[in-house]
């Protein structure tokens, strides 16, 4: 099989991890008899100081002729230390994930044997863990109308969901989870915020559809607090936009590392695969990052966007290979040693 894969390195340490996840595609592919087209381009701030914008017309024709989107991260502190910056990084992200029409952020936490001990939470708290958070993508208060007042003491964010989107984010964690446990909580604000009654409403009507999931909704305040005292309650969650944002942070320490969990947000056009970290810019060019988020985006990327579920378990299990034996940078490794961005991914390439 031919695939048509976009690579959008982006900023910081999004280059150094995206390096390791292509070699690892390449040696899968080379296993199984692929064909990998790989077409880079650019975004975030490393695209503002080529051309002046976060997501150009030319990365978007990219990503529109791929079948899927490799991504690795945005974000540099000269523009989050400036209030004033008119054009910023994550506006290209905003901007991708509309014209993309990437609706639906799929977010697995799970927990590695071998690492059990390193999350901040107890052992018994954690083991067993294995859940998706759903986050919708395209609406809420990070894209509805926002301003300043006249005085420009004032400030506000609008919060607007349709029924549409709703439904669409809805539709797709009740099919998620009928493939698992066949349980799904709709995480809201009921109680205060009229768009999450929408949001209630609209799942109530569609539990119809699917009798054998069962069914719950809990406010977003019981749901931080029940991520770090009972994780492995949870199978599949759906949320908005904001909610989903805060919530997915949380969750991901639960695996004792966020250089760990890898994303994808589900396109109407082409979908995305990406780490769930930042641009780390601290240790952007120091080959001490771990890849290992981005090595196991690419397997969600293989299972999911070309349905190789072969390959992805390759990957998956090069990856638990390498955990095990030490082969882990530096947030990993502990008193033992430590290796290089670069060499995890030379050591996972040559062991797949």
């Amino acid at each position: 099989m031919k695939l048509n894969i976009a690579l959008l390195a982006g900023d910081g340490i999004g280059p150094e991890v995206i390096d390791q996840a292509v070699k690892v595609s390449n040696a899968v592919a080379a296993k199984f008899g692929h064909e990998i087209a790989w077409t880079s381009g650019l975004t975030g701030a490393a695209a503002i100081d080529a051309v002046g914008e976060p997501y150009p017309d030319a990365t978007h024709e990219i990503c529109m002729a791929a079948d899927a989107v490799l991504f690795g991260a945005i974000g540099h502190p000269r523009f989050d230390n400036d209030p004033t910056a008119k054009v910023r990084p994550e506006q290209g992200l905003l901007k991708m994930r509309k014209a993309l029409g990437l609706y639906a952020n799929v977010r697995p936490t799970f927990t590695f044997p071998s690492l059990i001990d390193n999350s901040p939470l107890k052992r018994e708290r954690i083991e067993g863990t294995d859940l998706i958070i759903l986050r919708e993508l395209t609406g809420g208060i990070y894209f509805g109308e926002r301003g300043r007042r006249d005085d420009g003491d004032t400030a506000y964010d609008t919060c607007t969901y349709t029924k549409e989107e709703v439904t669409r984010l809805a539709k797709l964690g009740f099919e998620l989870a009928m493939t698992r446990g066949k349980k799904l909580c709709c995480v809201d604000k009921a109680n205060v915020l009229e768009t999450s009654r929408l949001w209630r409403q609209t799942v109530q009507a569609m539990e119809k559809d699917y009798p054998e999931v069962t069914v719950s909704y809990e406010f977003v305040d019981a749901v931080a607090m029940r991520l770090v005292q009972w994780p492995n309650s949870y199978d599949v969650l759906i949320t908005e936009n904001l909610f989903g944002d805060i919530l997915t942070d949380e969750a991901s320490v639960i695996s004792g590392s966020m250089g760990l969990m890898p994303s994808a947000s589900k396109g109407i056009h082409t979908s995305l695969y990406e780490p769930i970290h930042g641009s780390y810019p601290q240790a952007a060019g120091k080959d001490i990052a771990n890849p290992l988020a981005t090595v196991l985006s690419a397997a969600m990327m293989f299972e999911d966007a070309f349905g190789l579920t072969a390959e992805a378990a390759a990957i998956r299990d090069v990856v638990n290979k390498s955990l095990a034996e030490g082969v882990v940078t530096e947030d990993l490794a502990g008193k033992n040693k430590a290796y290089k961005t670069s060499e995890v991914g030379d050591w996972l390439a040559a062991n797949v």
